[in-house]
């Protein structure tokens, strides 16, 4: 029998515990209706679909920064829906998917600045901030958030500012769905010489005003992070892109470079395709929408006061009594419906459960004839 290493052991993967939930809904007929995951399960719009298999680029090795006609496309559409203003040859780069960039974004800065090992993000949030915190051996510090699922600015002391390696923000936010006051978050940023990532993947599902990215007051400190996964049901593809301070942008395109990271070829002409059309993305809103205020009725049904999210897919709900996986495993047996415990996203998430709004209304359906409704 050998020792146990006494470095990093990963914990288990928060999804992967809702195993022991799963045998609980297998008498409903017809199956489990999971709403654990946020995975689109719509249609990929078929021109995309075409671009990707007419590509003929998949015999070489693609550009790491992404292809420039791309990187045009994505500021293109940033301008067009945000106002925001980057220069697609200096502000733009492409990455695989952004779960990736997310979670190794803390190694790469910290080789720039290793006088620095403090990774902020929001106490309710995706967990691979907090994750890539940790693989890069840095602290890892939950921001307070607000009543409105808002991170709060005013809960950062000075000593974690100071030794701050970079602050993540996500709007809208996944789980809750709340929208930070972004140029708030840059103005922060920028007085306590900490450099600000936005994640933006759900930009597009903003219900509560216009689509915001923390760029509209300019690219000096802050980098935004999108994906169109969400956007336009490419998960399978993974496609991201980051924008912003050019500085910053450089350093990652050339540490990125040497690592070998490339967006395939293919996948970049069907994210080129992509981010031409904006018709499929006003559907994809529409699906959305309609489906959060559905199952909204479906869980009000189980005695919950569920509020609409400002903006993202998910619907986060306080359970009855404040635990979250009892109100789960009631969901699985009475409803066949499988969810995600709160505290998946961090402590101050508990007591609640997300549920994310992938499922087709022939679904939702599917669960209202299950209870009656």
């Amino acid at each position: 029998m050998t020792d146990k290493p006494d470095g990093f052991v990963p914990p288990p993967y928060p999804y992967d515990r809702l195993n022991e939930l799963k045998p609980l809904g297998q008498h409903h007929e017809g199956g489990l209706i999971d709403f654990s995951i946020g995975t689109p399960m719509d249609p990929t719009p078929p021109a995309v679909v075409r671009a990707l298999a007419d590509s003929g680029s998949e015999k070489g090795y693609p550009p790491s920064i992404g292809r420039p006609e791309l990187r045009l496309a994505f500021a293109s559409w940033l301008a067009e829906r945000t106002g925001a203003e980057v220069n697609p040859e200096t502000e733009v780069a492409a990455a695989i998917g952004t779960k990736e960039f997310v979670a190794g974004l803390p190694h790469w800065m910290r080789l720039r600045r290793p006088d620095k090992d403090t990774v902020l993000y929001p106490a309710v949030s995706y967990p691979s901030y907090d994750m890539g915190a940790k693989f890069a051996g840095c602290r890892s510090v939950p921001v307070p958030v607000d009543e409105n699922w808002s991170i709060r600015l005013d809960a950062i002391s000075k000593e974690d500012a100071d030794r701050a390696l970079l602050l993540w923000v996500n709007t809208p936010g996944n789980p809750a769905g709340g929208l930070d006051d972004l140029p708030a978050v840059a103005e922060w940023g920028r007085s306590n010489s900490v450099p600000v990532f936005s994640d933006e993947c759900y930009i597009e599902f903003t219900w509560d005003g216009a689509p915001r990215t923390i760029l509209s007051n300019g690219t000096e400190g802050v980098v935004a992070v999108h994906s169109l996964s969400k956007r336009s049901n490419l998960a399978g593809l993974r496609v991201g892109l980051y924008a912003g301070d050019a500085e910053i942008v450089h350093y990652l395109r050339e540490v990125r470079k040497h690592a070998g990271f490339m967006v395939p070829g293919p996948a970049q002409i069907a994210a080129l395709e992509a981010l031409g059309d904006q018709v499929h993305v006003e559907e994809q809103r529409d699906r959305y929408y309609s489906r959060l205020e559905r199952m909204a009725q479906v869980l009000e049904s189980f005695g919950v006061k569920v509020q609409m999210p400002q903006g993202g897919f998910y619907l986060w709900v306080a359970a009855p009594d404040g635990d979250a996986w009892s109100f789960a495993r009631r969901l699985v047996k009475e409803a066949g419906v499988l969810v995600s415990p709160g505290e998946f996203y961090g402590e101050q998430g508990k007591g609640h459960i997300r549920l994310a709004m992938v499922q087709p209304n022939s679904q939702i359906e599917v669960i209202e004839r299950r209870l009656g409704l």
